[in-house]
């Protein structure tokens, strides 16, 4: 259960633990309302959940799109109406007060060099603490090889990484089913020297967590999502008003590579989407012919990607 400490902290926990109890997974409302209670407490905020509060938090960080802030407020408006049945003076939030686009966004499809230079500059993170760079840069690695969801990735578990035969355990995913992902080598490598950096400056950290973050505990996947924009933001792929490509773009891209290469290589892709999706954890066919679907815009640009990078590779 999430730690909360604001005013609203009984409630809080009450409506995670209701959510959750009627069978839905939670997890990131639950990261969006432990911000809130958070800001709410560095405010020292002690009245009531008004809509002006809902808004301040949702738009306190610069550093997000509008349509997180229009999530985050959503997020809050929600328990704000079960908050509302236990307190009378809790207002109706605007439901139209921050509106969310329902045009799904165009995916960002890395090129090799945006991937090498997110890869090299997330070594650098940290000039005072060298294992935040070597842990955000094993976690995106690991991402873009195999196209794990941010929230897969953040609540792998020592046990879940088997690093002797090169698998993961992606347990309870987002339709609560487990998989098991194997590795490329050079992704257990990477994964190998991340967990003996880990075990050597966390050596006390008792958190089951395979990624930990500085303090010895689990990632959020609110944080690493920050530390990633801030990560696209150096490297210049992310403008300062918080337009640019996203950590889950790292899942579209191996999809999509995925798809030319078995173009390439002369497979039916239609029939070899059912490999995609199991390894991908998708459970409805759909979800996975999307790829086929944003091909048909992004083929063009993946492929000739992929056949510049072919080219320089032939002696």
């Amino acid at each position: 259960m999430k730690s909360f400490h604001s005013i609203f902290a009984a409630r809080l926990r009450d409506y995670v633990r209701l959510r959750r109890g009627l069978g839905f997974q939670f997890q990131v409302q639950a990261d969006v309302l432990v911000a809130f209670d958070r800001f709410v407490r560095e405010q020292q905020y002690d009245g009531p959940l008004t809509q002006n509060l809902a808004h301040a938090f949702a738009t306190s960080n610069t550093r997000v799109t509008a349509t997180e802030c229009a999530r985050r407020y959503h997020i809050v408006r929600h328990f704000s109406d079960y908050l509302a049945t236990f307190e009378p003076r809790t207002p109706r939030l605007d439901p139209q007060l921050l509106r969310r686009s329902r045009t799904r966004p165009p995916a960002h499809i890395y090129t090799e060099a945006e991937l090498a230079q997110l890869l090299s500059e997330a070594w650098h993170v940290s000039r005072r603490h060298a294992i935040r760079g070597i842990t955000l840069h094993a976690m995106v690695g690991l991402a873009a090889s195999t196209g794990l969801r941010i929230s897969e990735v953040v609540k792998l578990d020592k046990p879940d990484v088997d690093l002797k035969i090169g698998t993961l355990i992606v347990r309870q995913s987002k339709f609560a089913k487990d998989r098991l992902v194997p590795l490329h080598p050079t992704t257990r490598d990477v994964l190998q020297n991340y967990a003996a950096v880990r075990d050597s400056a966390l050596p006390d950290a008792t958190c089951p967590a395979f990624f930990l973050h500085l303090w010895g505990r689990r990632f959020s996947r609110h944080t690493l999502q920050l530390a990633f924009w801030d990560l696209t933001r150096r490297t210049g792929l992310r403008s300062g008003r918080g337009h640019g490509p996203s950590f889950h773009d790292l899942r579209h891209t191996f999809a999509v590579r995925r798809l030319v290469s078995w173009y390439r290589a002369g497979h039916d892709v239609q029939a070899m989407l059912p490999a995609l999706a199991t390894y991908m954890g998708h459970v409805h066919y759909s979800d996975t012919a999307y790829y086929l679907q944003a091909t048909a815009e992004l083929l063009d640009l993946a492929a000739a990607r992929f056949q510049t990078t072919h080219r320089e590779a032939v002696p």
